[in-house]
């Protein structure tokens, strides 16, 4: 009996083996095919790669080209708006042309390349954001009500810049008289645990300067 099940053992092994044969036959050219296709993806995934990294060298090298151009600052923002760039690199940019429009003493300047970042719409969420804070920031004859309804929009839950949204909501309270409002909002602000130290520590001393009380905790 062993003799015959080790025959038709091999029988069934041999069987096996011709049809993993006729099966790498039939579909070995998918197998070969997704293997070319792995290693040019992955190749391809490796150029864009080089090529991201190659674009963002050569901007920041303009920059700082630009930057180092003059002492200055009008002329070097001249320099930053001869820089050809699209969307987010643009908008890091203009930021900079800002910058140098603000050490410049042109704030109208400055004010209007911040509002092209963030109503522009090719920038992402963040620089449009970054851009309206700032251009608030340097709105100084903008009228109280409208700045805070304009810092309102960005303190809304989950926004990158709420809490210094919520801390210039609360100068803002401060500056029209409503000191309970604005002692109010910095005590929140220190309870917040996405405060950073540096926001925790002018909170609080303005909490002092308005006249409230910190808490012993």
């Amino acid at each position: 009996m062993s003799n015959v099940d080790n025959f038709i053992d091999e029988v069934t092994e041999e069987v096996r083996r011709e049809q993993l044969l006729r099966m790498m036959r039939r579909y070995g050219w998918i197998a070969i095919l997704l293997a070319v296709m792995i290693v040019v993806g992955a190749a391809t995934n490796e150029f864009l790669k080089a090529q991201e990294r190659a674009r963002a060298q050569a901007l920041g090298d303009a920059m700082l080209n630009a930057v180092e151009s003059s002492q200055d600052p009008a002329e070097r923002a001249e320099a930053l708006a001869a820089i050809a760039a699209e969307g987010d690199a643009k908008a890091v940019v203009d930021l900079q042309a800002a910058a140098a429009r603000l050490n410049a003493e042109q704030p109208g300047e400055a004010t209007g390349l911040l509002e092209s970042i963030a109503k522009g719409g090719s920038a992402g969420l963040l620089y449009q954001q970054l851009a309206q804070f700032k251009a608030l920031l340097i709105a100084t004859d903008m009228p109280a009500a409208e700045r805070r309804a304009g810092f309102e929009a960005l303190a809304t839950p989950g926004a990158p810049f709420r809490l210094l949204a919520e801390e210039q909501i609360a100068l803002i309270e401060a500056e029209t008289g409503d000191t309970e409002a604005a002692i109010i909002r910095l005590q929140a602000l220190l309870e917040d645990n996405e405060a950073s130290a540096g926001l925790r520590r002018r909170a609080s001393q303005l909490i002092v300067a308005l006249g409230g009380e910190l808490s012993a905790a």
